[in-house]
């Protein structure tokens, strides 16, 4: 009785966010006016954010109920798979690439994690976990797969400056140094950016999530920034990690670019 109580609980609440697909639908509209050709995928994307979010709803629940650490470990571990995969997708020209990612994400997201809780900033349970890891991937996620791709598009750009460093004696790491900053640069300038903006431009979900369900504004400040503090903690060192995890597949064991991994568009 009481799961089904929650079942019905959750078709009412969905009544208003039924309702906000009114301004999908506008999009897709203006989209049908213009000729942009995105109808589809407008409907598409928001079905599947409908039903994802539904569905992980529950899962949720579930996990909450259960407070258990093995489901925490489950859940993190998934985030990060999903993460990986799609950064590497973005980086698709850089091999295991997937890999590289997933594993950059779980250092970043792990090292700042596990900071968080021996600081005692978040208890180790999962209705604080899971929100924040979820948090942490997604943006590790994003920084992690312009550092790939971009550290890959700049040493294929500059392949000669680095064939010639090479020449002369200096080893992977002194060839690609400066496409290493740039790349670390691009990817973090807009985590930075958005930290320097924060509560001049938007509020952030966090904080308007905290806001709209009756929390005081200073509550939800105080916990926006430990969100921005580790967004950038978790960028940071992902994509440090990429750069290194990368440079093995750029390079032969004699010090050479490895020219099926730029040959390639």
């Amino acid at each position: 009785m009481m799961e089904w109580e929650g079942v019905r609980e959750f078709l009412k609440g969905m009544v208003k966010p039924l309702a906000a697909t009114s301004v999908v639908l506008m999009a897709v509209l203006l989209s049908y006016i213009q000729k942009l050709g995105l109808e589809s995928e407008m409907v598409y994307s928001m079905l599947r954010a409908f039903i994802q979010l539904s569905l992980i709803g529950f899962v949720l629940q579930f996990i909450f109920t259960q407070n258990s650490t093995v489901w925490i470990v489950l859940a993190y571990l998934f985030m990060v798979s999903v993460a990986g995969y799609t950064a590497g997708q973005r980086a698709k020209h850089v091999p295991k690439g997937k890999y590289v990612a997933g594993a950059s994400i779980l250092a970043g997201t792990c090292i700042t994690m596990l900071l968080l809780v021996i600081l005692n900033v978040f208890p180790f349970t999962p209705r604080y976990i899971i929100p924040v890891a979820g948090m942490m991937v997604g943006n590790a996620m994003t920084v992690t797969g312009v550092t790939m791709k971009r550290l890959r598009d700049d040493i294929k750009m500059q392949q000669n400056l680095v064939e010639t460093a090479l020449a002369l004696g200096a080893t992977p790491r002194q060839a690609t140094i400066q496409q290493v900053k740039r790349s670390l640069v691009i990817a973090l300038s807009p985590v930075l950016d958005n930290a320097k903006t924060v509560g001049l431009i938007s509020l952030p979900g966090a904080m308007t999530g905290m806001i709209m369900g009756g929390a005081s504004p200073l509550e939800a400040i105080q916990l926006q920034i430990v969100v921005m503090n580790m967004l950038i903690g978790a960028s940071t060192v992902s994509c440090i990690f990429s750069t290194y995890l990368c440079w093995p597949a750029f390079f032969t064991n004699a010090y050479q670019l490895h020219t099926k991994v730029f040959s390639s568009d």
